[in-house]
């Protein structure tokens, strides 16, 4: 099917599509994300992302959290392990030509687990960049297990969050100027966080060290960004025993990050940006069920 729209609808922002023999026509953009309709109803707000689009036309799939308990229509997690092309099979209907993607789970006695919108992007991704482990890293950063199309296992480190959580809300952070990108305060980091598992006791030496002088209180962000993706990435390597090529799916500039950890450990990978990731899943899902 070359013809369709894609729509992308998560907690704070809505990203849509417009697919015309299988080109792009047009993309569009609003924030507002689930969480910030402000008054407006689903409805109001898929009508206004869409509106002059032939959407009684075309099928209209919506990933992301348009599918949870605060959005559209809840949509199911399907347990894991799991095909992926069985994800197609099983949307949930919203309306005429309207369909919401489900989110997938793990939930065993060692690992409980959930994600929704990155299942699209695993569908992309094994489709463009096969790996046995993917990685999609951000606020909450999900390491990917695969057999083939088969998802085995998946787990979710908070690594974006707690950087975030730690800079802005807790005595690690107070007080401190504005930041700005210090590459070697990040390196620095990220070596440390690499080869030293007592992550909770190094992270109040963030705090100590620019109190003493020995870390620049404007580099504060980056040295704490190295320091948990370090440890993010060693604590992964250990806990699945890593040995082939990984799949990082992000932006551009994430991707270095964990790409510059990943190498510290010898593990090769390889870079698929995550809207394509996005756009190839989506594809995949509209060809299965338009067959």
């Amino acid at each position: 099917m070359s013809r369709y729209i894609a729509i992308d609808w998560g907690s704070t922002n809505l990203r849509a599509w417009f697919y015309l023999d299988g080109e792009c026509q047009e993309t569009r953009r609003s924030e507002a994300g689930v969480t910030r309709l402000n008054g407006r109803s689903h409805q109001q707000v898929f009508d206004e992302i869409v509106h002059g689009w032939p959407v009684s036309e075309l099928p209209v799939v919506m990933a992301g959290m348009v599918g949870s308990n605060v959005g559209w229509l809840p949509a199911p997690y399907l347990p894991c392990p799991l095909p992926l092309e069985s994800i197609a099979a099983q949307l949930t209907h919203v309306g005429e030509n309207r369909w919401i993607v489900p989110g997938l789970s793990i939930n065993h006695a060692d690992n409980h687990n959930v994600m929704r919108g990155e299942e699209t992007q695993l569908l992309g991704a094994q489709a463009l960049a096969p790996a046995a482990v993917t990685v999609m890293p951000g606020t909450h950063s999900k390491w990917v297990i695969a057999e083939g199309d088969c998802i085995v296992d998946f787990r979710t480190v908070m690594t974006g969050e707690l950087h975030h959580l730690l800079l802005k809300q807790s005595l690690i952070g107070n007080g401190l100027p504005e930041q700005r990108d210090d590459t070697q305060a990040f390196h620095r980091g990220l070596e440390i966080g690499v080869n030293d598992a007592s992550i909770l006791s190094r992270l109040f030496e963030v705090r100590a060290q620019h109190l003493l002088g020995t870390l620049p209180r404007e580099s504060v962000s980056d040295f704490l960004s190295g320091l948990l993706i370090g440890h993010e990435v060693a604590s992964q390597q250990r806990q699945l025993a890593l040995a082939a090529p990984v799949t990082l799916v992000t932006n551009m500039q994430l991707a270095q990050r964990y790409q510059h950890a990943f190498t510290l450990i010898d593990i090769p990978t390889q870079w698929l940006e995550g809207d394509r990731a996005f756009q190839q899943g989506i594809r995949r899902i509209v060809d299965e069920l338009t067959d």
